[in-house]
């Protein structure tokens, strides 16, 4: 009888398959990068057979190592839905999204949800870690990308990522909107982590003579900001498209900062046999297709 792998092995590897990244499967398994290069390491020397084609910006598989990686993916799938299976919570779903994602469209939305699913129990996970589908054990998560994800997710688009520029209507009190381009490089910006300033600046073909501005940890406190008159916030449309259509605040620019980070609601295959994650899905969904569309 042929002997197993080693099973920390097999772990690392299926990680690091789904991620082609060393540091992403160390990040997602709790260990260093240099344990999880090891532990591959070893399986491949047990097997006799090279896995990956380490690059400098990250990993791909050998053709031996891609389908053994599907292989390998299949079996831990098993062993998890066999775990699950002795003790299932039927009528969770757990999703992970960011604390802006949370604050300023999903909570605004959960009522909605609530009504029509009082049978779910919708819990959130708010956080700016990338959390795991099996080391967290996610259902859903709202990542901010470009697919693919992963072999073993299914990825549906929520909102296309459109940057735009916002403030309070007193704040720009005075100035005729759209303000011109010497005015909006004059007013206070708000920045947050993704520090978009200096690109949305380049489009417009203008310098920043404000200052350093206000600098915050999260595009929601720069809209918070931008809501109590502090300066001009740049955000996704659809995050603020309650708050524009309500006249709390106003696009200041008809410029728009489109990227290539996507907003998506990303899946496991094994949710397809779930039908209160296939709910949840069905209603991210239909409520992202009926978000206010701002003129």
């Amino acid at each position: 009888m042929s002997q197993l792998p080693p099973l920390n092995g097999l772990r690392a590897f299926d990680v690091a398959g789904r991620f082609l990244n060393f540091q992403a499967a160390a990040d997602e398994l709790g260990v260093t990068q240099g344990a999880v290069a090891q532990q591959v390491r070893q399986l491949e020397a047990h097997l006799g057979v090279p896995l990956f084609e380490r690059l400098p910006k990250g990993l791909a598989f050998t053709s031996a190592g891609r389908s053994y990686h599907i292989n390998v993916a299949t079996a831990f799938e098993a062993l998890r839905s066999a775990t699950s299976q002795l003790k299932p919570e039927h009528g969770k779903v757990l999703v992970s999204v960011t604390p802006t994602f949370a604050a300023k469209w999903l909570i605004p939305n959960l009522p909605d949800f609530s009504a029509r699913h009082p049978e779910i129990d919708l819990r959130i996970l708010a956080t700016e870690k990338v959390s795991s589908f099996h080391g967290d054990g996610i259902d859903l998560a709202v990542r901010q990308g470009r697919p693919p994800f992963g072999a073993s997710l299914d990825a549906h688009l929520l909102f296309r990522q459109e940057v735009i520029a916002v403030a309070s209507p007193r704040f720009v009190d005075g100035h005729s909107l759209p303000v011109s381009p010497e005015v909006l490089s004059s007013v206070l910006k708000l920045h947050d982590s993704h520090d978009l300033w200096p690109d949305f600046l380049r489009l417009l073909n203008i310098e920043d003579k404000a200052g350093r501005g206000l600098r915050l940890s999260q595009t929601s406190l720069a809209v918070d900001a931008a809501l109590f008159g502090q300066g001009v916030a740049l955000v996704s449309r659809f995050l603020v498209a309650a708050e524009l259509e309500a006249g709390r605040l106003v696009q200041v620019t008809p410029q728009i900062l489109p990227g290539e980070q996507n907003f998506y609601l990303l899946a496991g295959r094994k949710s397809r046999q779930n039908p209160a994650i296939d709910a949840v899905v069905a209603w991210f969904l239909e409520r992202a297709e009926k978000a206010p569309c701002p003129d």
